[in-house]
């Protein structure tokens, strides 16, 4: 018992994300389950020059491992908190975000192949994928946004910076998760751009608010203890 109150007190912050993340889900359910909704359909011109590759199903299913194993590194090995909170903060923000504009503006793509040929564990994969998730409610790419908003948690952390395969790694898996959801049909190339944008403005918020303390208070630090 002592053992479970000292892993609670001491991981008492990781419950953040997971209260966020129920409070999410069930927004997100309620969205996908409501009917008798009008959809814009978003879609680009370049969005049909881009082929249809069913092998970058590996990267996008990666995604979900991605997450939870880049958050719960953060969670029990950062050694400055500030930064597990800068993350999951600015992910927090980027998927309420997400929930409003599907909710105030609906939205839908129709890119997806209408029959899928070949019998690989690819394809039957993206088949799966395409029978669980509906193509609606896509703006702006969360996949995109979230494994930005890791990758820049993981090049930002000083524990991480000098691990050169760690960062290599995350940057390759960042990048093909984000072609992943072009080339499976899955996200257009408008909402794949906006996840961006929105990483990027979400990212420079989150260095603003959780900055290193001012050299002053350093300073001043420093002198009390000395």
């Amino acid at each position: 018992m002592k053992t479970v109150k000292n892993f609670i007190s001491n991981y008492k912050h990781g419950f953040w994300i997971l209260a966020y993340m129920i409070f999410y889900l069930i927004g997100f359910c309620i969205l996908e389950s409501a009917g008798h909704r009008h959809y814009h359909v978003i879609h680009s011109w370049l969005d049909d020059q881009i082929p249809f590759c069913e092998y970058f199903i590996i990267p996008y299913l990666l995604w979900f491992v991605y997450l939870v194993v880049g958050i719960c590194w953060f969670i029990f090995k950062a050694d400055d908190k500030r930064e597990y909170y800068k993350l999951v903060s600015v992910l927090a923000l980027g998927m309420t975000v997400f929930l409003i504009v599907s909710c105030v503006y609906p939205n839908k793509q129709d890119l997806r192949p209408t029959i899928l040929v070949g019998d690989s564990v690819f394809t039957k994969l993206v088949q799966w994928l395409y029978s669980t998730d509906t193509p609606t409610n896509i703006l702006p790419s969360i996949h995109v946004f979230n494994s930005l908003a890791l990758f820049c948690a993981v090049n930002g952390s000083p524990q991480l910076k000098e691990k050169m395969g760690v960062r290599i790694f995350t940057g390759a898996l960042t990048l093909s998760i984000i072609l992943s959801t072009m080339f499976l049909k899955q996200h257009s190339v408008v909402d794949v751009s906006l996840g961006i944008l929105m990483s990027v403005a979400l990212q420079m918020f989150g260095d603003r608010i959780f900055q290193s303390e001012p050299e002053v208070y350093r300073k001043s630090y420093l002198r009390r203890i000395y």
